[in-house]
């Protein structure tokens, strides 16, 4: 579809904030907490702060919660009874002011998600979900989104990109279907956009390296010394899968007694010792730097083998969280340079 350029003036954000609340909508938003921002579920518009480069963890629970229950179970005369989730009560949900990166690391959700076998918990999630993406005017040194395939104002994963203006408007592209029912609905807020430049207010986000080199350098580079190198700081603490926009590793378990219970999924991680840890005993990446391989080989060279998409938006949250500083954009540079 043929995108709709508009312009929603700054008083008018507010305004479609509480629209979307009247209806019932449950709007994730970016709030400032001290030093960092998070995204939550807010219930007024004040509470939300979008001058931020970057929060702590992506808004990825949104459709893949960091536990989600799957079923109740229960022992009745002998015989289990289960309760599933009804998804059809899950709630319409709107993410307001997410960057690009993370807008664009749905798409790779999604290819997880539904690779195989299409996970219904997920895709329910996403398609009761409405994405107004807002467009980066600053970055600092751990961003690389265009190293990535990507940019700072880019539409893709967005149902509405806002780009704040030197004016304090946002112009506003309405990007899919689900964009054009929100402009459908709130159409009194929006006006028709004369000649914008949106390129000049953008942050400029250097290119670090060459996408397709480096996935083809990957692909003959399993052996090499380089991963034990890179590897020798890490502690295996997960921190970089927790806060990564498209990591999908999960666990399941049971929560109860044998004679009832809940069973849950939560989120889990391939750095983890015990990750790939057979009954027998067996580990078939019992080291670190195994991990840290299968870490980099799986988003830049297993996934878009598999699924046609990376797993890594460039978003360097991965980089902030950890706590050795262990920087991904740094070692994908290396990588380059060593193979």
């Amino acid at each position: 579809m043929a995108t709709q350029i508009k312009i929603l003036k700054k008083q008018n954000l507010g305004l479609l904030f509480d629209k979307l609340k009247a209806i019932g909508k449950s709007i994730y938003a970016p709030v400032n907490e001290g030093s960092l921002h998070k995204f939550k579920i807010i219930n007024d518009f004040t509470e939300a702060d979008f001058d931020y480069i970057q929060t702590a963890q992506s808004v990825k629970d949104a459709v893949f919660p960091k536990v989600e229950k799957l079923f109740d179970y229960k022992k009745v005369d002998g015989q289990i009874e289960l309760n599933d989730v009804d998804l059809e009560k899950l709630p319409e949900t709107v993410l307001l002011g997410v960057h690009p990166c993370d807008a664009a690391g749905f798409g790779s959700l999604n290819a997880i998600f539904t690779w195989d076998y299409e996970d219904k918990f997920f895709t329910t999630r996403l398609k009761k979900m409405t994405i107004i993406g807002m467009s980066c005017i600053k970055s600092d040194e751990q961003c690389f989104c265009t190293s990535m395939g990507l940019s700072p104002g880019g539409t893709k994963g967005s149902d509405i990109l806002l780009t704040p203006l030197k004016s304090g408007d946002y112009l506003a592209e309405i990007c899919t279907e689900k964009g054009e029912q929100l402009l459908a609905f709130a159409k009194d807020l929006f006006e028709e956009a004369g000649e914008v430049n949106k390129e000049e207010v953008l942050t400029e986000v250097p290119v670090y390296f060459e996408l397709e080199s480096l996935r083809a350098k990957l692909d003959t580079a399993f052996e090499n010394d380089i991963w034990q190198e890179q590897s020798m700081r890490c502690l295996g603490c997960g921190a970089c899968a927790y806060v990564c926009p498209t990591c999908a590793c999960f666990d399941i378990q049971d929560m109860g007694t044998e004679a009832e219970g809940t069973r849950v999924r939560c989120w889990d991680s391939c750095a983890f010792t015990l990750f790939t840890h057979h009954t027998s005993g067996h580990n078939p990446r019992e080291t670190q730097n195994q991990r840290w391989r299968q870490r980099i080989l799986h988003k830049l060279s297993y996934m878009p083998e598999r699924l046609d998409v990376y797993g890594c938006v460039g978003c360097g949250r991965c980089s902030r969280a950890c706590p050795v500083e262990m920087n991904i954009l740094d070692h994908l540079k290396k990588i380059g340079e060593a193979l």
